[in-house]
């Protein structure tokens, strides 16, 4: 998991679940209606949904330069490798 302790992903975690928690009761707190409530509490799902893709699609888009990067050097390897022996 390049590196990070199991006590940082679960201090992440609850940060996370901390700042849920208080967005939700300032939500529930807030002196709106509840239609409001609710349009707020849309949109913040709708963040969050839209923040764990674009983070999922990222790390994708690293792993693939990794191995892409990881192919081209192996590919260059073998044509060095390749020559050398033939000379």
């Amino acid at each position: 998991m390049l590196g990070q302790s199991k006590l940082w992903i679960s201090f992440n975690y609850a940060c996370v679940a901390i700042a849920y928690a208080m967005l939700g009761l300032s939500l529930l707190l807030v002196p709106v209606d509840l239609s409001t409530k609710g349009y707020v509490g849309m949109g913040i799902l709708f963040l969050t949904g839209s923040l764990i893709t674009l983070v999922k699609t990222l790390q994708e888009q690293r792993i693939n330069d990794q191995f892409s990067s990881k192919l081209e050097r192996a590919k260059h390897e073998k044509i060095l490798e390749d020559y050398v022996t033939r000379t």
